[in-house]
């Protein structure tokens, strides 16, 4: 048993971003839990949904909860990039689960059971942003948060929570209580000037990892998301 579970927290699972994977050892870890955050239009949605994308070509289950965009909207978002979720949904190997957050009453326990009864490994939340829409509670909202971080990490899944930050924050969420929870914290960023606008990603925490520490240039194509190479970068 024991080494077995070594194995698990030694196991890498792909990003679905080029040029991400080797600047984490090799991508993300077996059963950790993962914060992609940004502003407003950094690509946190697109991130996540190549993430699964990834899973489903290497024949995983995948489950995308939803507590913003409604599944037609991701779908047909999905689609801009060539990505036919439609046709894993048919197959039984996709799910998209939208819930209400006016109607969220125990989000930690429906993420719990339909993870385990679809068999999922990969799992995306977008996003924990919209607890502050339920819980007005500071504390609650809080311990909401942290109790459904820790319930996912008993799901032998790699889960992506995205959380979207305001433009004059200092912390990395909303509420400053999902990076010290996650094992991996990513960071994209959006600088527009003018006609001239940039991507970017930046590792900020990933434990049990060596990974890249610069701030990395990223390109949206009609494949989705890449890494820029650092010898592509204009000084």
């Amino acid at each position: 048993m024991e080494k077995r579970k070594a194995h698990k927290e030694t196991e890498r699972v792909s990003t679905g971003v080029p040029g991400l994977d080797k600047l984490m050892q090799g991508g993300y870890i077996q059963n950790d839990i993962y914060l992609v955050t940004g502003g407003t239009g950094t690509g946190k949605t697109l991130f996540c949904c190549q993430f699964l994308w990834d899973g489903l070509q290497k024949g995983e289950k995948c489950i995308f909860f939803s507590l913003e965009e409604l599944p037609d909207d991701v779908l047909h978002d999905a689609e801009n990039f060539g990505w036919d979720f439609q046709k894993y949904i048919d197959k039984k190997t996709f799910l998209i689960e939208y819930q209400d957050p006016f109607e969220m009453v125990d989000i930690t326990t429906l993420v719990k059971e339909k993870i385990e009864k679809f068999g999922a490994t990969r799992v995306v939340i977008d996003s924990t942003s919209i607890f502050g829409m339920v819980f007005k509670d500071e504390n609650e909202l809080r311990k909401r948060l942290y109790e459904l971080i820790k319930t996912l990490k008993k799901t032998d899944t790699v889960v992506l929570m995205t959380a979207e930050v305001l433009e004059d924050a200092k912390g990395l969420s909303r509420f400053g209580v999902e990076e010290f929870v996650v094992d991996g914290v990513i960071i994209l960023n959006y600088l527009g000037i003018g006609e001239v606008s940039s991507r970017s990603l930046q590792i900020r925490k990933m434990r049990r990892t060596n990974h890249g520490t610069d701030v990395y240039l990223l390109e949206i194509g009609k494949n989705g998301i890449a890494v820029k190479p650092p010898e592509s970068y204009k000084i």
